[in-house]
């Protein structure tokens, strides 16, 4: 009789869609939590009024970043599949126009949502606070790689 491979401590585990879906979100906001309060606390650009509105302010960038990266990789691709020069060219203008003024957008939400318990004066601190999440984020995901090709020590034989 053959073991059942999901009740094998030694068998690798297969983490779902969905899991990594969940992985990803939390470890993400957890940064983002982490860098808005860093910038909170050392930044005179960037005021909130609480640690539970940083988490929430975390969560709403979180969501608003993805939407952005999403319609700018629609936009991208539309353009790169059709080829030629001046597509490439229209791509990246719309990919830089879509960037650049999502930041005016992503302002006027976390504003409507939040109004004065979050305060970011301006476009400059909030492009900073956007590339240190994207920039710690890519972080983790670089340590996360490499680490998945390696054996932790003593764990030859279980």
């Amino acid at each position: 009789m053959s073991k059942d491979p999901r009740n094998d401590a030694s068998s690798p585990k297969l983490i779902s869609g969905g899991q990594s879906v969940f992985t990803s979100w939390t470890t993400e906001v957890l940064l983002n939590i982490i860098v808005l309060g860093l910038f909170v606390e050392y930044s005179d650009g960037i005021v909130i009024d609480s640690f539970t509105i940083v988490i929430f302010t975390s969560v709403v960038l979180k969501a608003l970043l993805g939407v952005t990266f999403a319609v700018e990789h629609r936009a991208r691709n539309f353009f790169w599949r059709r080829g030629g020069t001046i597509n490439r060219v229209l791509g990246v203008v719309t990919m830089w126009a879509i960037l650049f003024s999502s930041k005016f957008v992503i302002l006027e939400i976390i504003d409507i949502i939040f109004r004065d318990d979050v305060e970011i004066d301006g476009f400059v601190p909030l492009v900073l606070l956007i590339i240190t999440m994207i920039v710690a984020e890519r972080a983790v995901e670089v340590v996360n790689e490499r680490l998945g090709g390696r054996k932790m020590k003593g764990t030859a034989g279980r």
